[in-house]
């Protein structure tokens, strides 16, 4: 986690925003999950240490660290949710989601190589690939 922390600092630093205790702490945040988190739990969370955070404060850091490459975000029922990036682990990879917890789990395999030969004549420029389910631990706990 101290790496993460500190590679995400740096990049704060770097793209000229300003270092603040509250910006470090919901970094913090989000160096301990393993998780989407949506920008109420980070609210509820930041509330204990900050009891007057507003929410408007909230949306501007969590979106000013995805514009920078500290977070990455999804959307799962007309939410945004929002979890460490991680660009930093060096390789091309997608997730599995888990609907009820937020849970992130890497995937491995990229589906692209099938739709690159699809669209050989097409000029590709991003995607995005995600599946959207219940984790062992939640679907363990429903029984």
């Amino acid at each position: 986690m101290h790496s993460v922390l500190e590679e995400s600092l740096k990049k704060l630093k770097k793209s000229g925003l300003k270092h603040t205790q509250k910006r470090e702490d919901i970094i913090r945040l989000f160096a301990g999950e393993d998780r989407y988190l949506s920008a109420k739990s980070i609210h509820e969370a930041m509330d204990v240490a900050y009891p007057n955070i507003s929410f408007d404060t909230i949306y501007r850091n969590l979106y000013a660290f995805a514009d920078i490459g500290i977070l990455e975000t999804t959307e799962l029922n007309n939410e945004q949710l929002f979890r460490m990036s991680c660009l930093h682990e060096g390789h091309h990879h997608h997730h599995f989601i888990c609907e009820q917890c937020g849970k992130s789990i890497q995937l491995e395999m990229c589906p692209m190589d099938f739709f690159e030969q699809q669209l050989s004549n097409c000029q590709l420029n991003s995607h995005r690939f995600e599946i959207f389910g219940i984790c062992d631990k939640c679907v363990s706990n429903q029984n």
